[in-house]
């Protein structure tokens, strides 16, 4: 874990390296000035000599302002080191995350991927600062102080080694007892993410089922389980102060005894005394930074755990070795193809699909809900991986492509496409960034989407907002359509994509379709037989298996599962392209 963490310093070496230096510094000025205070009291104020004063009291001066001069560089580099070292574990995470296939994204929810990115990320940046600054002050200022005390008076030291084994004991004890508690009080801050963001991203579904009550009831139980750990975790951690000021004041009324009887024998000065004083104070503060930086790390430890199971995650699709780098055609063909979403389970999302579909044909996919219509698609851009048999296109297995190549000639409209922040161009321009604003309108124009854009405001330079919450249903669909079309596929994949879209509309981007892109294999998933009622040919698919493949008329005749969808939809009303309601 830490060597994975730690290769995400890279620049700011020197920035990590610097302000532990600067730090050695500072700590070492602060161990002179209590030795130049003794001389101060030993050879000036009681020898009289006010020269000796003036000397000593200088270098104290001196001393001091080198000592602030460290300190000042040290946290400068600490504050340089830690702030770059979590942008490289955001941008190394973020970076990781685009790799995923779906599969890996399916092991992290959305609020925990959430939550390591922004909170788990700040707790180790803390923890990072404070190793640099407060872990390498602590130990020095510690050990320099006990061995100018061991200096002065070896006799007296011993009561602060006795202190600091007692110490040590304890905090490790509460270290043990108190990591297993953080590692679930993070887990519950993915809870309590997930809570908002499911709330606030249906906002629109909660006051419409008047469900405010029931998600403020539910926020809250998330709330007051993550208050509970809380409580027990810091619960424990607050035991360190009292125990170590318990331990440490111990320590100071004995070296008051003791160093009271050692100045009468006349084994110490009373400078020695008073210096000895000054360094209990910097053990004391030493062992304070310590307790802090105790915590800090105690709590980060299951933070880091957290950030290494994203960065160590490898994406389940890959590139081979060699990948072909072109895709002859559009055909596509299925050769005995089964999956599974849990390797091994044994639970078949789809079973024995043997399909073969030539280039430029267009191919309805139709069935009841969870027949496996959007799994079947997502395989041929390698979304996902087939369990068993294998799926080709253009006459070559799609795990032989590179995978940029792949998805750049395999253009697909998901159930859940969403528009970005952005003008319309900038959207449409997501399927090929050098395209032109000429194409863009091409695009618009196959997926009836020309007629609406222009209409807007500032035609192709709208202001979408985030989600396309300011575009109807349907209008958002056909934007999509068109920033698929844009990529100038081989292969058009349209999972449900036109469900917003009124009947009518939808005609008309078929028939552009079929007129201005036949050489382009259209794969057309849709609940409405008069959506793919023209295909070529249609597949039905009925628990992850094929039902029926043949056309439409074909398949009235051989399929009564076809047939009981057609008859059921036989006088609907159709549908009507609504805005969204605010």
């Amino acid at each position: 874990m830490l060597k994975t963490l730690l290769a995400n310093v890279r620049e700011y070496t020197r920035a990590s390296v610097l302000s532990p230096l600067f730090t050695v510094g500072e700590v070492v000025m602060e161990v002179f000035i209590p030795i130049a205070c003794a001389l101060i009291i030993d050879r000036g104020i009681q020898a009289g000599d006010m020269g000796a004063v003036l000397m000593y009291g200088a270098l104290m001066l001196l001393c001091a302002l080198a000592s602030l001069a460290c300190g000042v560089f040290a946290g400068k580099y600490a504050a340089e080191a830690s702030a770059g070292f979590a942008a490289n574990l955001r941008d190394a995470m973020y970076e990781n995350v685009q790799t995923f296939s779906f599969s890996n994204i399916d092991r992290f929810s959305t609020a925990g991927l959430v939550t390591r990115l922004t909170t788990d990320v700040s707790n180790v940046q803390n923890s990072y600062m404070m190793i640099l600054r407060i872990a390498v002050r602590a130990p020095i200022s510690l050990v320099s102080s006990i061995v100018a005390c061991v200096a002065i008076s070896a006799g007296l030291s011993l009561v602060f080694v006795v202190a600091i084994v007692v110490l040590a004991a304890a905090l490790c004890a509460l270290l043990i007892s108190v990591t297993p508690v953080f590692d679930q009080v993070f887990s519950k801050y993915d809870e309590l993410n997930a809570s908002v963001q499911e709330n606030v991203g249906a906002i629109r579904v909660v006051k419409a089922f008047v469900r405010e009550g029931h998600e403020i009831k539910r926020f809250r139980g998330a709330a007051e389980r993550l208050y509970k750990l809380f409580v027990k975790a810091e619960g424990r951690m607050a035991l360190t102060m009292p125990l170590m000021m318990l331990v440490m004041y111990a320590a100071v009324v004995a070296l008051s005894w003791f160093g009271a009887q050692f100045v009468v024998a006349g084994s110490i000065t009373t400078g020695e005394l008073t210096s000895l004083f000054t360094y209990v104070m910097q053990i004391l503060t030493s062992l304070m930074m310590f307790a802090m930086v105790f915590v800090m790390v105690s709590m980060s430890v299951a933070n880091a755990r957290r950030i290494v199971e994203v960065l160590d995650e490898r994406p389940d699709i890959t590139n081979p070795e060699q990948p072909v780098r072109e895709v002859a055609d559009g055909s596509i063909d299925f050769d005995h193809v089964s999956f599974s979403y849990a390797s091994g389970s044994g639970e078949l999302v789809l079973s024995d699909i043997d399909l073969h579909i030539a280039s430029g044909e267009t191919v309805g996919i139709v069935g009841g809900t969870g027949s496996g219509k959007s799994t079947l698609v997502s395989l041929v851009s390698r979304l996902y991986d087939a369990s068993d048999g294998s799926v080709r296109v253009g006459g070559r297995d799609v795990r032989d492509y590179d995978l940029d190549t792949l998805r750049r000639e395999v253009s697909v409209v998901l159930q859940g496409n969403v528009l970005f922040s952005g003008t319309v161009l900038e959207n449409l321009r997501w399927g090929d960034g050098d395209a032109s604003e000429e194409q863009c309108r091409e695009a618009c124009e196959l997926a009836c989407a020309d007629e609406f854009v222009e209409a807007m405001p500032e035609g192709y330079e709208t202001l979408i907002e985030r989600g396309g919450t300011n575009v109807s249903g349907g209008q958002r669909q056909r934007l999509c359509i068109a920033r698929a079309l844009v990529k100038r596929p081989r292969v058009l994949i349209l999972d449900d994509s036109t469900s917003a879209v009124d009947t009518a509309t939808e005609a008309r981007i078929r028939e552009a379709f079929a007129t201005k892109i036949p050489d382009v294999t259209k794969l057309i998933i849709s609940q409405r037989i008069s959506s793919v009622a023209d295909a070529d040919r249609i597949v039905v698919l009925d628990e992850g298996r094929v039902s029926g493949f043949g056309t439409h008329a074909e398949l009235l005749e051989t399929n009564d599962i076809y047939r009981d969808i057609y008859e059921a939809q036989t006088g609907a009303s159709g549908d009507f392209d609504r805005p969204e309601e605010d």
